[in-house]
This record gives C-alpha cells, sequence and structure tokens, in this order.
C-alpha cells in the first residue's frame, strides 16, 4: 500500500475575512474530495483570512496511481481562480 500526501498552501488575496476564506475553502475542498475521492483537510493558518494550508490523502496500492491523482489536485489547485497557490510538496509513504 502507498499513501501520498500533498500539502498546499494558498494566499487568498481578495479574502477580507474568515468567512471568505471559508466559501473557498468549502469550494475546493468539496469539489477536490468527490471529484478524486481522497480526504482534505485545513492543517494551517486557520486563524488567518488570507492564508491556508491544506492537506490532501489518498492510499492506494499502485504508486502511478497515487502519482496520477496528486498531479491532477495539483494542476486543479494551479488553476485555481480564487486562490493563488503559493508552496506544496508531495510525499509518498509505503
Amino acid at each position: 500500500m502507498v499513501l501520498g500526501v500533498l500539502t498546499l498552501e494558498f494566499f487568498l488575496e481578495y479574502s477580507h475575512s474568515l468567512k471568505e476564506k471559508r466559501r473557498f475553502l468549502n469550494s475546493f475542498t468539496g469539489r477536490v474530495q468527490h471529484r478524486f475521492n481522497v480526504s482534505i483537510s485545513e492543517i494551517d493558518f486557520q486563524d488567518s483570512w488570507q492564508r491556508s494550508k491544506i492537506a490532501v490523502a489518498i492510499v492506494n496500492s499502485q504508486l502511478s496511481m497515487v502519482q496520477q491523482v496528486l498531479n491532477k489536485i495539483l494542476e486543479e489547485a494551479s488553476s485555481c481562480a480564487d486562490a493563488m497557490l503559493s508552496g506544496h510538496e508531495i510525499n509518498y509513504y509505503s
């Protein structure tokens, strides 16, 4: 079994409150969970209204499948219009 963990750090330039940040996070995390069947959660900057760090986790028996899914999620995060992807990291555990 292979566990893949993708961390995404977003900068929300146009967010002026935690409510606006939450709207983006709920939309993004819901879309990613539904489309890719992964676990996803905000792991840092919960009290900051312009920054967010999200972790995405997936388990599969094939490393290539884990890599493919995490790369697709990274592409989707890079193309978000509401937030700028300011950093990411991918780790694999077997």
